[in-house]
């Protein structure tokens, strides 16, 4: 009989274990995000995402696809201020999807803090991303700068940093 209420209670210890993981795993699929990155944050770039990412413990990020977004594109020297503007040309990234925890971690590099006016600035846009052959609409996190910032800097002409970081090496 004792055995019998051991091994039951076991396997109802089991079930629960099994419902907090089922939980856990709901839970961070709600716990994600879309960051659209054009400059650094871009893979093999400085501030590469995925390595942020794995230095600070966090999952590494999904890549969904490569997107564009309307705007201006300038050479900040050692990174790249993408000022929004919807009659501009397509500026080159990518998006990727993201846990809440990694948003801090973009912040720091951004040099984005509540209640501080910076260069760069977290805003929500609808981006249009490439999903196996078929194109979306995804909100995501940007980090753009205020187009003030941008005075007589460069402007990146082919919208892609990476390409235009290339060239200047």
């Amino acid at each position: 009989m004792v055995a019998e209420s051991a091994r039951r209670s076991a396997a109802n210890i089991a079930r629960r274990i099994m419902a907090v993981d089922q939980l856990k795993a709901n839970w961070s699929a709600f716990s994600m995000q879309y960051v659209f990155v054009y400059g650094t944050l871009r893979a093999g770039e400085v501030n590469d995402i995925n390595r942020a990412a794995a230095r600070n413990g966090i999952a590494t990020p999904e890549w969904i696809g490569a997107a564009h977004v309307q705007g201006r594109l300038f050479d900040f020297g050692t990174y790249p201020g993408l000022v929004i503007d919807e009659e501009g040309a397509p500026i080159r990234g990518d998006v990727y999807r993201i846990e809440d925890g990694l948003v801090p971690v973009l912040d720091e590099i951004e040099h984005v803090y509540p209640g501080v006016e910076g260069l760069f600035r977290a805003h929500r846009l609808h981006v249009e991303v490439e999903v196996e052959g078929r194109t979306d609409r995804i909100d995501c996190l940007i980090y753009p700068v205020a187009a003030a910032a941008v005075a007589g800097l460069p402007r990146i002409e082919g919208g892609d940093w990476v390409s235009h970081r290339a060239t200047r090496a």
